[in-house]
Formats: C-alpha cells, sequence, structure tokens
C-alpha cells in the first residue's frame, strides 16, 4: 500500500509495534526495511525528515488484520490499545 502525508508519526510507529506479522517499508532504491526493527524505525525516521517532504511512501504488510489496522490509524488516526 502506498500512504502519503503521515502526521502522526509516534501514533504509526505504536500502530506498526501492535502489528502481528512483518511491516516493510519499501525505499525508493527498492530496499526493504522491517519496521519493527527500532534501527529502521530511525533510518525511516532519518530519512522522512531529510527529504521533508513525503511524497509518499510504500509499505507491505504481511498479515491481512495488520494491513486492516494500519487502513484504520490511517483514515482515522486513532491507536488502538
Amino acid at each position: 500500500m502506498k500512504i502519503t502525508n503521515i502526521t502522526n508519526v509516534e501514533g504509526f510507529f505504536k500502530v506498526i509495534e501492535q502489528c502481528k506479522g512483518t511491516v516493510e517499508l519499501i525505499t525508493s532504491e527498492g530496499d526493504r526495511l522491517n519496521l519493527k526493527s527500532k534501527l529502521s524505525q530511525y533510518v525511516a525516521l532519518t530519512k522522512m525528515f531529510k527529504e521533508a517532504k513525503i511524497d509518499g511512501i510504500e509499505l507491505i504488510a504481511h498479515e491481512p488484520e495488520d494491513v486492516d489496522r494500519l487502513l484504520k490509524f490511517l483514515m482515522g488516526g486513532q491507536v488502538e490499545r
């Protein structure tokens, strides 16, 4: 899924932590970063802030329930507890 304009970065990473399976960020170079890894999260954040504008990023969630969780967050901005 391609996403744009993440304004609640902290909430976004909380949702990633709640996911059961792997969630990957696909970089513009084609690399896959496992967003459940804190190091990968740091790399992703660094890239986002460096570019100052996020035209769109591609995510792959391997579990259907994780796709639903991410879409729910992206549509409403709510983090499940």
